[in-house]
């Protein structure tokens, strides 16, 4: 009788495990989309560079302060539209710049092909495997720091060899963050979709920006 219980639970836990996984990836895709028009809209009215920061700066105050009230009710999806969507949006003029350089159409695409290729590889790795990368989030979280550190000494500093090193610790650490949060739906340490979308989305719109920057850095041009 314990036995069948056991794989009775084993079961629904595969069974939560994988509409978990189903449903980021569904949401994943729609909120990459939106976030995608919305920066292709901000592209074409090119709004000042005040405007697009302070989009930036309203979709992180949407996802950490807003969401966190809503991430188990479905208002949360609107949620993560709205603050996704303002990313995009304050992408546009970063996009603009790089655009207009010469070559600029093919260093944009090159950083969303090369974003597609990181992201699928190491999630296709983990969810082939299931192996568990709980082991990294001490080092992630020590990483993160010391790049947040990085980011705001270079705010004063402007040196250009450390704001190259920033964007490549950023791609590494993108990646290993990517890593680990597909680790942890994988293997049910994450239970709400809404919340790992995010998690997700940010992994990628960072490791764009920080690809985008390192690619116009190694242009001729």
């Amino acid at each position: 009788m314990q036995s069948t219980n056991s794989i009775t639970q084993s079961a629904e836990g595969i069974l939560s495990t994988n509409r978990v996984l189903r449903n980021t990836y569904a949401l994943l895709a729609a909120t990459l989309l939106f976030s995608a028009v919305m920066a292709a809209v901000s592209m074409a009215i090119a709004p000042p560079r005040g405007m697009a920061l302070i989009s930036t700066l309203g979709a992180l105050g949407v996802l950490m302060f807003v969401l966190p009230k809503f991430e188990n009710s479905a208002s949360g999806v609107g949620i993560v539209f709205l603050g996704t969507g303002l990313l995009g949006f304050g992408l546009g003029p970063m996009l603009n710049a790089y655009a207009s350089l010469p070559n600029g159409s093919t260093i944009v695409a090159t950083a969303m092909g090369g974003t597609g290729v990181i992201f699928l590889a190491l999630s296709s790795y983990v969810l082939t495997t299931k192996k568990s990368f709980d082991f990294m989030g001490g080092m992630l979280f020590v990483g993160l720091m010391v790049v947040f550190g990085a980011m705001i000494i270079n705010i004063f500093a402007q040196i250009p060899a450390l704001s190259i090193a920033l964007s490549a610790g950023i791609v590494l650490l993108m990646s290993g963050f990517i890593l680990f949060d597909t680790s942890r739906i994988v293997n049910g340490g994450e239970t709400n979709y809404i919340r790992a979308t995010v998690s997700m989305f940010l992994n990628i719109f960072n490791l764009f920006t920080s690809l985008l920057h390192l690619l116009g850095i190694m242009s001729d041009d």
